[in-house]
């Protein structure tokens, strides 16, 4: 509970920079970092727990504010550093402590952000991570030093890195009519290599757009997936995709419209309220419609946002539900800051 209060903390009220004397560059996001390294080696010898070095240019250049507002400002990474890492914050323009540190590690000043994870003894657990700047190399950087750290993955965590890295290697798209899309959105969402569902119109008839990962899953296996539950009455698709054209009849895409209420099981919970990935919501959905515990699914900042809401009133809380994560993550921190 003292991480989540932690957390509360930190989302609620601008970070504070002692060594600036201000509120945390953006640079950083909303990551709350050690400035020292010697404190971050002590750190992690008492706790066990891996050093993750952020090697960073404050004030830095647009690669280095993207970073710090969207990579290093997600909800998830946010959360898995400050749960898992002892996270240390390297400037690289300045001199000081942080150019001893740049020495000591080789790193070039005035760079882009690098990330390197190391023990207690400043040995590396995982390979630098350098010229890849999205969430995805990050969080793959993330889930492979708690593998070799011995530590068990979090559920949250393994969907997040699987829709990540389907969006990463390029999603598919496939639309279907079916004569309800409540079950559609539920019998999607559970199937292995599915990213994405949205329930919606498309000439005149219920269907279900759904993303999948074409390495996980084929279309045509989809499809048969789909009619097995009669959720496939019809395919739609882009004329110009013609990887399925001999196995199935398929009507040209046209014009959809995402229904208003979305997601039918999760729309009537209170989980609406919690901002979630799109994979972890489209399981989630597919759970609930089942009647089955959803809790193992999300994370445990999640569940103290549950608690959280118990005390704002039901007018005054959002629907998350089809909302991109980070936007309303942002919202629901000024939901609760008020």
């Amino acid at each position: 509970m003292r991480i989540g209060l932690f957390l509360i903390g930190i989302i609620v009220v601008s970070l504070f920079d002692p060594v600036l004397g201000q509120s945390q560059p953006e640079e950083l996001g909303l990551i709350k970092w050690n400035r020292d390294l010697d404190l971050a080696q002590s750190l992690s010898l008492k706790t066990k727990k891996p050093i993750l070095i952020l090697f960073q240019e404050i004030p830095g250049c647009g690669t280095c504010k993207s970073y710090g507002n969207k990579v290093l400002s997600h909800p998830f990474i946010l959360e898995s550093i400050e749960t898992y890492f002892v996270p240390l914050a390297i400037y690289n323009n300045k001199q000081g402590k942080d150019k001893n540190v740049l020495d000591l590690f080789g790193e070039p000043a005035w760079n882009n952000p690098v990330v390197r994870i190391v023990d207690a003894k400043l040995n590396p657990i995982v390979d630098r991570l350098n010229g890849n700047y999205t969430t995805y190399g990050l969080l793959s950087k993330i889930t492979t030093t708690l593998l070799k750290t011995n530590q068990k993955i979090p559920k949250y965590l393994e969907l997040f890195e699987e829709e990540l890295q389907a969006k990463s290697n390029g999603t598919e798209k496939m639309t279907f009519g079916m004569y309800c899309f409540w079950s559609g959105e539920k019998n999607y969402g559970k199937i292995n290599g599915v990213v994405s569902t949205t329930a919606g119109f498309m000439s005149g008839r219920e269907v279900v757009e759904v993303e999948y990962n074409p390495k996980l899953i084929s279309g045509a296996d989809l499809i048969k997936q789909g009619q097995k539950v009669n959720c496939a009455d019809e395919v739609y698709m882009d004329k110009k995709n013609k990887s399925l054209k001999e196995h199935i009849t398929i009507k040209e895409y046209s014009t959809f419209k995402a229904d208003k209420e979305l997601k039918y099981y999760l729309f009537n919970t209170k989980y609406k309220h919690i901002p979630m990935s799109a994979l972890q919501a489209a399981k989630i959905n597919s759970l609930l419609a089942e009647g089955k515990s959803i809790e193992f699914l999300l994370s445990p900042y999640q569940l103290i946002w549950l608690e959280k809401i118990k005390d704002i009133p039901k007018n005054k809380l959002s629907n998350y539900i089809g909302q991109d994560f980070e936007l309303a993550f942002q919202d629901f921190n000024k939901q609760l800051s008020k």
